[in-house]
């Protein structure tokens, strides 16, 4: 069950309505790096949580909050659009707002949406939710939101360098310091785990005979003409310390040349294939 209050999480403030920002602000909605990949990846993670009830009630929560992020990053796509012209003809057209949106802004946002958000992203790509990660393992899963999180602040940090207008700056302010808190607290759980090496491999439950384990931890050069890039990755213990990384140079491969023969009759192929 969900409870909504009318008000937003955050102010929302345009100063100078742009409608090409409006466009790129679509990207923190819809885009791959958007608050609609991130809320239902943590509501999914959520519904699938097994293990401390704790976990669960922090992705919800979590996954609550970014419903709230849509909301008003809907409202900032809006505000931006004021002032858009709704035909060519009109005698805004002279108006740098109108001109800024026949000359690079989503057309959709007239065509489609009467001047407001929608579930889309910068190039009006409706979101798929092929971007959604819930395996299920909290470790795996806590390791997809660092990364989403960190993708979500790379976005906003490049829309506030985007804009000069000092509301959105305001705003995208906000989302850089929630990316940060959110990027915190799915480390903490791997930390609040056993961190790093209590949490790798992911899955920790996959039994060591079932794995190949003399080809775990060395780095492989597969380059022709370029040196081994020297690094944690090359040497010491492994970060689940179970092992010493170490580097192959050269390895011989350990598979066979790939041949699958004739083709079998009936199959389609030519003659000269069966």
């Amino acid at each position: 069950m969900f409870h909504h209050s009318s008000k937003l999480q955050y102010e929302v403030r345009v100063d100078t309505p742009d409608p090409q920002f409006a466009k790129f602000l679509q990207q923190a909605i819809g885009g791959v790096e958007g608050e609609i990949r991130v809320a239902m990846q943590y509501f999914f993670q959520a519904m699938g949580a097994r293990g401390d009830a704790k976990y669960r009630d922090l992705l919800m929560m979590t996954a609550t909050e970014e419903l709230s992020h849509i909301e008003f990053l809907g409202h900032a796509v809006a505000l931006n659009l004021e002032g858009a012209p709704l035909s060519t003809q009109e005698e805004a057209a002279k108006d740098p707002v109108v001109n800024a949106i026949m000359g690079g802004a989503n057309p959709r946002h007239i065509l489609s949406s009467g001047l407001s958000a929608m579930p889309v992203n910068s190039n009006g790509v409706p979101f798929d939710m092929s971007h959604v990660y819930a395996t299920g393992n909290i470790a795996a899963d806590m390791l997809a939101n660092a990364t989403a999180e960190a993708g979500g602040r790379v976005l906003a940090s490049r829309l506030y360098n985007m804009t000069d207008d000092a509301g959105m700056k305001d705003m995208l302010s906000f989302l850089i310091a929630r990316d940060t808190m959110h990027q915190q607290q799915w480390l903490a759980v791997i930390e609040e785990l056993g961190g790093w090496k209590g949490q790798l491999p992911v899955p920790t439950s996959t039994p060591e005979d079932h794995e190949a384990m003399e080809h775990s931890y060395y780095f492989l050069n597969t380059s022709l003409d370029e040196a081994t890039p020297e690094g944690r990755w090359t040497s010491g213990p492994s970060l689940d310390g179970r092992a010493e990384y170490s580097v192959r140079e050269t390895v011989d491969p350990l598979g066979q040349k790939p041949d699958l023969g004739r083709a079998r009759p009936k199959s389609g192929a030519q003659r000269e294939q069966i």
